[in-house]
């Protein structure tokens, strides 16, 4: 039975969909992923890009809150919030906590965007495979 493990950030738009994406596509076969967020918004289109770079397809996700999955109970909390207090899922048997910058704060250029998105989607799938990818 695969482990269930659910990403959360604050709008759902971009780092915890790119690690459901990532996730899903590496080791689907061994955890069931979904993400949420505490502040729902609208997919980052930048997300969506940086994905299909690596050959991941984001652009059918849909943002969700994360009130869509109480009482469902699952193995892994894993928030990818920035600062400030992320919150408690009774039903998660493990919380982790790893930060990873909001790329809907970057600025710049359609590329200098793109160049943060890439190097965030990176330091995400890394953090991925050293957590995720012994198991």
């Amino acid at each position: 039975m695969r482990e269930k493990v659910r990403f959360v950030c604050t709008h759902n738009s971009a780092r915890s969909q790119m690690a459901e994406g990532y996730m899903n596509a590496r080791y689907g076969d061994h955890y069931e992923t979904f993400s949420a967020g505490t502040k729902p918004g609208t997919l980052n289109p930048y997300a969506v890009r940086a994905m299909a770079e690596i050959g991941i397809d984001i652009s059918g996700h849909r943002v969700k809150d994360l009130g869509e999955f109480d009482e469902q109970e699952m193995d892994y909390l894993v928030a990818v919030c920035e600062g400030g207090l992320c919150p408690l899922f009774p039903w998660a048997k493990g919380e982790i906590h790893q930060e990873f910058p909001d790329p809907s704060n970057l600025t710049g250029t359609d590329e200098e965007i793109m160049v943060g998105v890439r190097r965030i989607r990176d330091d995400i799938t890394s953090w991925i495979d050293a957590t995720f990818g012994g198991n």
